[in-house]
């Protein structure tokens, strides 16, 4: 059967039964005449990859192991599976690891049925398989750093300390117990620190530090 965007096949793999028929249903919205295939686990899945879906929509946290798993499985057999990750994390421990382990796109679950087939039609017409959130941390993560604006103030050893343990992902209780400081204490300096750095969230923060070098991206 020829199906319109050359993807005949498709595997969607999802612990949770409502998404795997929310994926399925844009995944059939997408393609007209598909076959999609679906698996709960990292078992069920890797079960399912011979002979190799065309594309496959795969979810990070399965019950048994991680979707990268399957997305690793696939790599190694040489297999031309369009790889996309589905999932709610939007963050770079998620998104980095995902793409080297062998992802060629990474979309949220944050938008209707007929967005995310919207977005996976264009794919079809050479379009990058990125939630538009996805592209822009993307870009951001790698343009070179700035030059320090002289009118605003550096930070100071010990914001850039705290600055440290939030991006590795210590809480502000964590933060505060690491340095012997009380939660109010941290609390201020992470204003403080927002301020300088011009950002407004915990991750934006987090990539700042990255790309000063404070901590592995």
């Amino acid at each position: 059967m020829s199906v319109p965007g050359g993807y005949a096949s498709a595997l969607v793999v999802d612990d949770l039964p409502g998404a795997r028929a929310w994926l399925a249903a844009a995944l059939q919205a997408a393609f007209p005449g598909i076959e999609v295939a679906t698996a709960g686990t990292l078992g069920e899945a890797l079960a399912r990859i011979d002979p190799p879906p065309a594309l496959a929509l795969v979810d990070l946290g399965l019950p048994d192991g991680s979707g990268m798993q399957l997305i690793e499985a696939l790599r190694t057999r040489g297999a031309a599976t369009l790889c996309i990750v589905a999932t709610v994390f939007d963050d770079d421990a998620h998104l980095f690891p995902a793409l080297r382990a062998g992802a060629q796109g990474y979309v949220l679950k944050d938008r209707d049925r007929d967005s995310l087939a919207g977005m996976l039609r264009g794919i079809a017409a050479g379009q990058p398989p990125l939630s538009p959130s996805i592209a822009r941390r993307l870009l951001r993560h790698f343009q070179p750093l700035p030059a320090a604006d002289a009118d605003a103030p550096p930070l100071t050893p010990r914001e850039t300390e705290v600055l440290r343990l939030t991006a590795k992902g210590l809480t502000l209780i964590e933060v505060a117990t690491a340095l012997g400081l009380s939660r109010h204490t941290v609390s201020g300096y992470l204003k403080d620190i927002y301020r300088k750095l011009s950002v407004g969230t915990r991750a934006e923060a987090a990539l700042e530090a990255a790309r000063r070098g404070l901590v592995a991206p």
